[in-house]
């Protein structure tokens, strides 16, 4: 499984806002997307303008293949992309250990 992490910075005073449309996004478009297996998404409590937003999926070609490459990718920007200050911070982990 890969731990896709995204880093999302928007501008002051759209908490609510965006909290509604990331919550939109990731279950009406991106759920639908091939190797999609789940997410999280954690608010900054000392940067509430800092979002992180982990997806997992099945393989690393489901997302910058399938989903990037695909037409769903749009439909989440155009919910998404007008809250950005700026361009998002993409990173792919796999993982080394955890503890249940």
């Amino acid at each position: 499984m890969i731990l896709e992490l995204a880093d999302i910075r928007i501008p002051p005073g759209k908490q609510a806002e965006f909290d509604a449309a990331i919550v939109h996004g990731v279950t009406s478009v991106i759920s639908q997307a091939k190797g999609f297996r789940g997410y999280k998404v954690n608010k900054g409590i000392e940067s509430p303008e800092r979002y992180i937003l982990q997806i997992f999926w099945d393989t690393l070609e489901n997302h910058t293949v399938d989903f990037r490459g695909g037409p769903l990718f749009p439909q989440w920007r155009a919910i998404v992309g007008p809250f950005f200050a700026q361009p998002p911070v993409v990173e792919h982990f796999v993982l080394v250990d955890k503890s249940d």
